[in-house]
């Protein structure tokens, strides 16, 4: 466990859970992520406002996170640039499939006590785990 973060995991844990909060509490929606940005792109003009604020507000918290601890944001890897593009369209795949993303049934969905989210959330884990070790250990060659 080289990367063991407890204090930073925690914060930004917290951090989530607010914000996903006060969204419910202030605007009544659902904090998952394909959710609020996929309406941007399909119906523009629906609920656009307060969606865009929330992107927004993502790249601000980046952006912020960037300038003052750079450190925290540096990724390294030895995949392939293939192989990063190959993995988030197979995210955006699942997200589709599974009518929602990890924020949404994992945090809010689980919270909630949804057994739709439980289910989804079980499937997103077994099927990251199982394409994480066949990446890992049978197909790193060929990609």
């Amino acid at each position: 466990m080289e990367h063991f973060t407890p204090i930073a995991s925690l914060l930004g844990g917290a951090l989530l859970g607010l914000s996903a909060s006060l969204l419910l509490l202030g605007v009544g929606r659902i904090c998952g992520i394909a959710g609020i940005v996929g309406p941007i792109v399909t119906s523009p003009r629906k609920e656009s406002r307060w969606r865009i604020s929330f992107v927004l507000g993502l790249f601000a918290g980046g952006l912020a996170t960037c300038l003052v601890a750079p450190a925290t944001l540096r990724i390294e890897t030895d995949r392939s640039l293939p192989e990063i593009a190959l993995a988030g369209l197979l995210v955006g795949f699942g997200t589709r499939l599974g009518n929602g993303c990890t924020s949404g049934h994992g945090v809010c969905g689980l919270s909630r006590g949804s057994v739709r989210s439980l289910a989804a959330t079980l499937t997103f884990m077994a099927t990251g785990a199982a394409s994480t070790y066949l990446a890992s250990h049978v197909l790193r060659g060929a990609l």
